[in-house]
């Protein structure tokens, strides 16, 4: 019998390095997949209730600025002067010079004026999305602020705080708030809506529209019947006087009373700055009994004025709102030429007026007024009231010459 040795034969393959890796990682993604699959069968989605407690954007913006109006970062100690696109985040400082004032958007939907010479910190600005609830929290070092709150969802907060005071304001409330660090005293007046007061000294009451609180440096809280504001009525705002012949006119300035208050008397300030800066200010009358006072020898030139009512008690009003006139030259008898006089409509009723006049020339229609530049062209945008089809448009130069023009809509 013939015997042979069997053999038996392999085949090697050969199996690239890269295909090693892709099977290694395939084993980990299953067991990965595998381990938050049971994960979620024991403990539930992990993810379930993200989103629902992130708070909106932390940055209170502005809506508005004037002048020299700074921001001090806290976290860098760094000052920025204020620009249309700054943001303001918890720990902000907004500072005001005499010719500053910056009008602010917050997270409840409030908004937040704060007048020249002012120092306000924000310390709270954050929102609930899925609740719609809002925490707001200022504080006010020095200065003035004025504050308006819109409708509040139940929860939310809007504190101001000073010195000597916290405050809650509740829903649709206007206030103003004042620090004096001179003489260490404050005054809290709401034109409407209400607000929670509690001092440093734990002393808490409700103030309600139509009352003013005085805290003097002890913080003790004295309550007075709010003192309004006076209402400037001549010259309007914008109107345009004429100097005599002495080359300077005689402005009378008319006012009337608070429509809430007892005021003892008035201070009336004339001013070229709008800021009513100290160096800016022409003319100041204190201790005026009547509603009405003469500004005499006004010369050529741009100027705005105000009025406060004072109480018997020391209560002083806030101050009206600037009121602008002009004075300017009688004229020499000269046309003032407009031409390629048109007016194109924007949308609803907003009309653009176009043309060309002398540089400098003064153009004015309902209420609103512009220069021509240098290169002569200008440009009003104005609201035409339902059925008005024509516009009267006022041109007057440097010297006072002025003449009227029709624009066809």
């Amino acid at each position: 019998m013939n015997k042979k040795a069997g053999r038996f034969a392999l085949d090697w393959w050969v199996i690239p390095k890269r295909l090693i890796y892709i099977m290694i990682g395939a084993l980990v993604l299953c067991g990965a997949a595998g381990g938050a699959g049971l994960y979620v069968w024991k403990y539930g989605n992990p993810f379930k209730h993200v989103g629902e407690n992130i708070s909106g954007p932390t940055g209170a913006r502005f809506i508005s600025f004037e002048g020299d109006v700074r921001v001090i970062r806290s976290a860098t100690r760094e000052t920025i002067n204020a620009s249309s696109d700054t943001q303001l985040f918890p720990g902000d400082t907004v500072q005001t010079q005499g010719d500053g004032r910056a009008r602010l958007t917050l997270a409840d939907g409030s908004t937040l004026v704060v007048r020249p010479n002012s120092t306000v910190i924000v310390r709270d600005n954050t929102i609930n999305e899925s609740e719609q609830k809002a925490n707001v929290h200022v504080t006010v070092d020095r200065g003035q602020i004025n504050v308006r709150t819109e409708q509040q969802p139940e929860g939310t907060n809007n504190v101001v705080e000073t010195p000597k005071t916290q405050n809650k304001l509740g829903s649709q409330t206007g206030a103003s708030f004042d620090v004096n660090p001179d003489t260490q005293t404050e005054a809290i007046r709401v034109q409407n809506g209400e607000l929670a007061t509690t001092t440093s000294n734990g002393e808490q009451t409700i103030v309600r529209g139509g009352e003013y609180v005085a805290v003097n440096p002890a913080g003790t809280l004295s309550r007075q019947r709010l003192l309004d504001v006076p209402t400037p009525s001549e010259p309007r705002d914008l109107e345009k006087i004429f100097a005599g012949p002495n080359g300077a006119a005689s402005v009378p300035l008319r006012w009337q009373r608070p429509a809430q208050g007892a005021p003892a008397y008035y201070r009336v300030e004339v001013a070229t700055s709008p800021f009513f800066v100290q160096e800016g200010r022409v003319i100041e009358r204190d201790q005026l009994v009547s509603t009405e006072f003469s500004a005499s020898d006004l010369r050529p030139g741009v100027y705005y004025w105000r009025v406060r009512a004072t109480a018997t008690s020391g209560q002083a009003s806030d101050w009206s709102e600037p009121q602008k006139f002009s004075v300017a030259p009688r004229g020499t008898g000269q046309r003032v030429e407009v031409t390629d006089l048109n007016a194109q409509l924007v949308g609803g009723n907003i009309y653009l007026v176009r043309g060309r006049a002398s540089p400098g020339t003064s153009l004015r229609s309902l209420g609103r007024e512009t220069h021509a530049n240098a290169d002569g062209s200008f440009q009003l945008q104005i609201t035409v009231p339902d059925g008005v089809r024509e516009l009267t448009l006022e041109a007057q130069d440097h010297e006072g010459n002025r003449n009227q023009y029709k624009v066809t809509l």
